[in-house]
Order: structure tokens, then sequence, then C-alpha cells
């Protein structure tokens, strides 16, 4: 026998009377735990995050199939954009609709990891959460491949 659940999504789930001032003040601080292990300013943040973005490619393309085969799939994609005869501007708009795609895929990798790291078990959120940026990455993917269409007819027209 399942349980249901039944959640209230219109209400937050933490309301802002029931924080302490001060925990509300240090949320909003620039002194706060996250920013003191970002850093703050200059060459040093931006190198951090430039790392933190290289782990995330590497996590994705370790972990994640669908991210693997977009990305060769673009890879394929971009090469044959170079030696296309399609003018500038399409080959702009194709690369646009590849980059979209990856970082859709990307966004959705992040997704599907937090809500299985929040729980495994089968939760109609959860469920949503998936199917949302799976509907995402799907219509990433139709774009692409729809504006290759057109790419590829007006070549022949």
């Amino acid at each position: 026998m399942s349980k249901e659940t039944n959640l209230d999504l219109t209400k937050p789930f933490i309301e802002a009377d029931a924080l302490p001032q001060e925990a509300g003040a240090s949320l909003s601080t620039s002194d706060s735990y996250a920013s003191q292990i970002k850093g703050r300013t200059g060459l040093l943040r931006i190198l951090k995050a430039a790392s933190y973005s290289g782990a995330g490619f590497k996590a994705a393309y370790q972990f994640e199939a669908a991210f693997r085969q977009v990305f060769w799939l673009n890879v394929v994609l971009s090469v044959i954009i170079v030696f296309s005869p399609f003018s500038l501007s399409i080959k702009m708009l194709l690369v646009i609709a590849s980059f979209l795609s990856l970082i859709v895929e990307l966004i959705n990798t992040g997704i599907e990891a937090s809500v299985d790291h929040t729980s495994t078990d089968q939760h109609p959120l959860a469920k949503i959460a998936k199917d949302v940026g799976s509907a995402a990455q799907f219509l990433a993917l139709l774009l692409l491949s729809v504006l290759w269409t057109m790419a590829l007819m007006s070549t022949w027209l």
C-alpha cells in the first residue's frame, strides 16, 4: 500500500519570519561561508570557478551516457560545420544550437544528480523534475535537428 503525500507547492518551505534576524542577515552578507571558500574577488576566484567548471564537465562526461552522446554528436556536427558550404550566419545558428543542446544536457544532468542525491525513492515531484529536464533536452535536440534540416535544405534550393 502506497502512502500519498499532499504537498502545497504554493507555500514557501521556510517562512521569512521564522528565521532569526541574525541568520537572515548572515545569509546575505559577503562574509558567508560560501564566499570565504570561493574567494572574494580577483584572479583566484576566476581560477576556482574554472576549476569547478572543469570538474563539472569531467563528472558529466564520466557519469552520464547522455552527455557523452550529445557531446560526440556535437563534435561531429562541428567538424561538418567547418567544412560545409553554409553562410556564416547559418553556421553561427548551428553552433549556437549545438552549444544549447550541451548546456541543457548539463543542466538536466545536474537536476538528475540533485534528485537522486535527495532520495532514490520514487516520488511524484522527483519524477516531474526528471521528466521536465528530459523534455527540455528533447526540445534542444529538436531545435538542433530542425536547424540542420533547414540549413541542408537551403543548400539544395
